[in-house]
């Protein structure tokens, strides 16, 4: 009779699967994109008008283009990416409200847009931080997300 457990089920085989799940998305992301932008330039060029809001609208489908060009090319995603289509989402917002919208409303929102600038500049301007192991006293490195400014974000392994 055989009294050892059960044998683990293959990891790299799940990493695997779990990263063809993940590249099989992004690329559904990155092509709804395009097409939404494709529609968007059409409508614009049938209207023969282009307005801010379409603009900023372009804007927002550019970026996520971007990042996930950025993450097909480096397996990682700055942080600011992220914050930078919020800026620009929460900017559009506040064009297609209008000046109907009561006055807290504007200021929730210029507050939100101060926010996410803040913290993209934080984010970007702060000094790199060291690992222990570099400093030669052998301990596991920082974490990617805490080093240099605007270090890239990747997904654990």
């Amino acid at each position: 009779m055989n009294d050892l457990p059960p044998p683990n089920p293959p990891m790299p085989l799940i990493r695997k699967g779990f990263q063809l799940i993940e590249n099989a998305f992004l690329l559904l992301i990155g092509t709804f994109a395009v097409v939404a932008m494709t529609q968007e330039v059409y409508e614009t060029v049938l209207n023969v008008r282009v307005t801010l809001k379409e603009l900023l609208l372009m804007f927002i489908y550019v970026e996520v283009i971007a990042m996930v060009a950025v993450y097909y090319e480096s397996k990682k995603i700055p942080i600011t990416l992220p914050m930078f289509i919020a800026i620009t989402a929460i900017s559009r917002l506040l064009i297609l409200q209008g000046k109907d919208q009561p006055a807290e409303n504007l200021l929730y929102e210029s507050g939100a847009i101060l926010i996410l600038a803040l913290a993209c500049a934080v984010i970007s301007y702060r000094p790199p931080r060291h690992s222990h192991h570099e400093h030669g006293h052998g301990h596991a490195q920082s974490s990617p997300r805490h080093q240099g400014s605007d270090q890239p974000t990747s997904p654990p392994k």
